[in-house]
């Protein structure tokens, strides 16, 4: 399995030892469903100053490899993260994790705390989504208007159009741009929705209350006010974990990253600072 990861410093001099500069502690970006590495270089490139910053395009997704058959299963996400760490030299490592992307991140941070300095939670319940929301997602799917003619008709369906929209979101429209690629018919998804729904199969039915509860490090949960995420799920979360702490972003909803850059990072910067930094 051959996996893509974008570094967005310069990587650290093999031989005679690292410069100051250049000792700065890892941080890992995990994508959700749907995401790739490249939607985050605005936040990497904000981190870079005092870190390390990596994203992987996780399997299935971006440039890394789309097996045919999978697996695309927890396991195999979070070994992929795990290999990405490793072979990186990244550890310890603070991750930061969106939707799915942070799934993998407490999942790795309870099963190799070793690896983990910190971690950061970005609209990810911990709550069984059940069957019925897989359906719904299936259904959404189909309603694609595939393939798309140019990259606007893209950004005005998934921004505008789109009926599951309840407001206009360019930011979402910009989102789903970024991961189109131009075919002889159009504009089409550089990922496959069977394998998208293959992977979401494996984590939608299940609760994930008990590897919260087994992660060590400083964890910060971070929710939009109109995020799937919501304030009482968010704050058992946070109570679950043995060092969690909350934060919440006005005027955003579950692409709050991107729709707001400057609050989320506002919000990760000062704990990632406090966690991983030499005291």
């Amino acid at each position: 399995m051959r996996l893509a990861a974008w570094e967005f410093t310069d990587p650290p001099k093999i031989g005679g030892g690292l410069e100051e500069g250049e000792q700065r502690p890892g941080v890992l970006l995990l994508h959700g469903l749907m995401g790739r590495a490249s939607h985050w270089a605005a936040t990497a490139r904000r981190l870079s100053a005092r870190h390390r910053p990596v994203a992987l395009d996780q399997r299935g997704h971006g440039r890394s490899e789309k097996p045919a058959e999978g697996p695309f299963d927890r396991e195999a996400y979070v070994d992929d993260a795990i290999a990405a760490i490793e072979q990186l030299g990244l550890a310890p490592v603070a991750l930061v994790g969106h939707a799915m992307g942070a799934l993998t991140a407490w999942q790795l941070a309870a099963r190799r705390p070793d690896l983990v300095s910190a971690l950061v939670i970005c609209d990810m319940r911990a709550s069984a989504l059940g069957a019925a929301s897989q359906r719904e997602w299936t259904e959404w799917f189909r309603s694609w208007p595939v393939p798309f003619a140019t990259l606007a008709d893209v950004r005005k369906w998934f921004g505008e159009d789109d009926p599951t929209l309840e407001r206009p979101r360019p930011a979402r429209g910009e989102f789903f741009a970024e991961v189109m690629a131009e075919r002889a018919d159009g504009w089409r998804p550089v990922f496959s929705r069977r394998q998208m729904l293959s992977a979401r199969e494996t984590w939608v039915h299940d609760a994930h209350w008990e590897e919260l509860a087994q992660v060590p490090c400083p964890a910060l949960v971070v929710r939009g006010l109109d995020a799937e995420l919501g304030r009482a799920e968010a704050q058992e979360m946070v109570r679950v974990l043995p060092r969690g702490a909350y934060a919440e972003i006005p005027d955003a909803g579950h692409l709050l990253p991107w729709e707001q850059p400057d609050a989320w990072c506002a919000a990760i910067e000062p704990f990632l600072h406090a966690a991983t930094m030499p005291a």
